[in-house]
């Protein structure tokens, strides 16, 4: 058996916010590809690759302790944990100083005053298309020397091959005139350092690439191997964004969203699984996931389906977890009799208070609901009819309940929510609420009476 190879990826995010849907697809990409089978398809114990986490806050403007939490907050809650990390890029600053200083001592890289002005007027000379070439002059920013003929190129393992003619190619600053580098000079040191075997990220970063590729060049070092992912869409085909509804993973996770739905939707999205199969593990993912299945296309990000999986998923939970998760998201306790009766009508954990929250804190106050179905003459005799049927009623069981209240159709001959829905808007205050005869048995016979009474009397 030969060398097994070992996969290093890492997810690096600009803490200039909160992450975001895009980003939490990069970072869980990256971490099923180094949970899953090595590169020569002999699979490995879980956790054979490793992921590294590294924070890229070189905007200090915008990179706040702050932000950095939220990322590991959300990070956290996915379930994406890091093997090594976070590391922070400005930390290495002594390192990139270093490297900056060895590629000007060997000529790779040289200082230059031009500004945007000076750029502009050679292109004006040379060619729009013609990259900018500066001469070496004693201080000013430092720019990487590109070469004049022949192209930069890779094998992006989503697209294919990608390649930029050097010759339109900039000669691109990677320092500051002050000696602070530049974000594409300081990925590059970053990604070697950690020898990075795998960069995933977004497509946005694509025109990054060739710049890194020539740091790496310039280095005398191998480059990791690229992949870019296309960017979600909206179901109206326009980029992802807060229109579209949660834009951030903590906006999905204070909708109600369980993680692993999140992940579970956002893997699935333009990777090639198979499309009668839909709810996985994240073992199962991993196992699954490879990057030459991923599309080229844009991927759709409909959050009405993550609602259907979510779903899905909450009613793959036992009642105890489901509790436990309900509790522990509305801060309430003694969940678990409302829960078994609303499993099966909700969609998010979001969903289960304006469902059931009437069980513990009375019925909601909706007047067009009380006039609609208990205002009319009949409806209050439907409700009064019911009051009778469950007041003396024993066992005060949910087969007792569905068939006294069965009986009061039969014998009044009316529809079944004729009779139903008073006693919903009566304990609930809406037309909304888990199964009547379960409410009404977990509410037991004295509640269900009172607030019988109580809307009788309005």
């Amino acid at each position: 058996m030969g060398l097994r190879f070992v996969m290093r990826v890492r997810f690096a995010p600009s803490p200039t916010g909160a992450l975001h849907i895009g980003g939490a697809r990069a970072a869980l990409y990256n971490w099923l590809l180094a949970h899953g089978p090595s590169e020569d398809g002999e699979s490995g114990p879980v956790g054979r690759g490793t992921f590294v986490l590294r924070i890229e806050d070189t905007d200090r403007e915008r990179s706040t302790e702050e932000n950095v939490a939220q990322i590991l907050d959300a990070l956290t809650w996915l379930g994406l944990d890091w093997d090594e990390g976070p590391i922070s890029q400005v930390g290495n600053t002594v390192r990139h100083q270093e490297a900056l200083a060895g590629l000007l001592a060997d000529g790779h890289a040289y200082h230059s005053t031009a500004t945007a002005e000076d750029v502009k007027a050679y292109k004006e000379k040379h060619g729009a298309d013609r990259g900018f070439r500066g001469e070496p002059e004693p201080n000013g920013a430092v720019r990487l020397h590109v070469p004049d003929a022949g192209y930069t190129s890779f094998e992006d393992l989503v697209r294919g091959e990608v390649s930029f003619p050097n010759a339109s190619m900039d000669d691109p600053v990677i320092a500051r005139a002050d000696g602070s580098v530049l974000y594409n000079f300081a990925v590059a040191i970053d990604d070697l350092d950690s020898r990075i075997t795998h960069v995933v990220r977004g497509e946005d970063h694509i025109s990054n690439t060739p710049k890194q590729l020539l740091v790496f060049e310039a280095l005398g070092a191998a480059a990791p191997r690229y992949a870019h992912l296309p960017l979600l869409h909206g179901p109206d085909g326009k980029k992802l964004s807060k229109r579209h509804g949660a834009a951030s993973v903590q906006e999905l996770r204070d909708a109600g969203y369980l993680p692993e739905a999140v992940n579970n939707y956002i893997a699935l999205l333009g990777t090639g699984f198979a499309p009668d199969e839909e709810f996985f593990t994240m073992a199962e993912m991993a196992e699954r996931f490879r990057l030459d299945r991923v599309s080229k296309s844009p991927a759709v990000f409909d959050e009405q389906k993550l609602r259907h999986m979510n779903g899905q998923h909450l009613r793959a939970l036992s009642t105890e977890q489901l509790t436990e998760r309900l509790e522990q998201f509305t801060g309430r306790s003694g969940l678990a009799g409302a829960v078994e009766i609303s499993r099966e009508k909700i969609q998010t954990l979001a969903d289960f208070w304006p469902l059931a929250g009437f069980l513990f804190d009375g019925p909601a106050d909706d007047p067009k609901a009380f006039a609609k179905v208990i205002g009319s003459d009949s409806g209050r005799e439907a409700l009064s009819q019911a009051r009778a049927a469950l007041v003396e009623l024993e066992p005060f069981s949910v087969e007792a309940i569905e068939g006294a209240l069965r009986e009061v159709v039969e014998r009044t001959g009316v529809k079944p929510g004729q009779v139903f829905q008073p006693v919903r808007v009566a304990i609930a205050g809406t037309t909304v609420s888990p199964g009547i005869f379960e409410s009404v048995a977990l509410l037991g016979r004295d509640r269900t009476i009172a607030l019988i009474d109580r809307a009788l009397a309005k």
